[in-house]
């Protein structure tokens, strides 16, 4: 909050014979909350990093052990959604956001586009170069089944594109210039091979004539 306050303080000072204060409130209020969003997409990053709390890989955690890597995971769960509610909507899509999923311990590659704020457990996901997220698409690095939460990373290679309202379950491995079409679903560990269409929910994989047909 401290760059929005500072914008506040500054204004608040300024002789009213100046600029009317309302005149003035008006015109900082986006600047500020723009501020307080970036900053807090740099500052949840680092703090998660500072506790250590991340998602740990391919673990069964019951929710009623009350564990410290349950913890550490509620931590960060709480982390990013704090970010997505006051930031994402703003920058979704943008090269910020992607930095923002970056710096919170996604491995991505060069000239990634996320338009989407549903994805969490981000230090599992792994994004090849050129890869392509639709809007309104789920990626999650957990699921919960019978009181028990189950981690796997997600992996998507190179030129891999996810179309928009798609759901990835954990552990799914796409190979390089896979193709999910819009709406599919994605069962978890399932293994999506390279420079193939798949669509559906399940997603089932289009063999080469009917690809064509679908895509002229």
């Amino acid at each position: 909050m401290m760059p929005a306050m500072g914008l506040w303080a500054a204004a608040a000072s300024l002789p009213v014979t100046i600029v009317p204060r309302p005149v003035l409130f008006s015109v900082i209020a986006v600047p500020s909350y723009v501020a307080f969003a970036v900053t807090l997409m740099i500052v949840s990053p680092l703090a998660s990093w500072l506790t250590r709390a991340r998602t740990v890989p391919s673990v069964d955690m019951r929710i009623d052990g009350l564990s410290w890597p349950l913890l550490a995971w509620a931590r960060y769960m709480a982390a990013i959604h704090v970010v997505r509610v006051f930031a994402g909507s703003l920058f979704r899509g943008s090269p910020l956001w992607t930095a923002y999923v970056r710096l919170n311990g996604a491995r991505i590659g060069r000239r990634v586009y996320i338009n989407t704020v549903h994805i969490s457990d981000h230090n599992l996901l792994q994004l090849g170069d050129d890869v392509v997220i639709g809007s309104e698409v789920h990626i999650s690095g957990h699921t919960v089944e019978g009181g028990v939460v189950k981690t796997a990373p997600v992996r998507l290679g190179s030129g891999v594109t996810v179309g928009l309202g798609t759901v990835l379950e954990i552990g799914v491995d796409a190979g390089a210039g896979c193709q999910i079409g819009a709406l599919s679903f994605v069962p978890k560990f399932t293994m999506l091979e390279g420079n193939a269409t798949y669509v559906g929910a399940p997603v089932r994989r289009l063999k080469p004539d009917t690809t064509a047909a679908w895509s002229g």
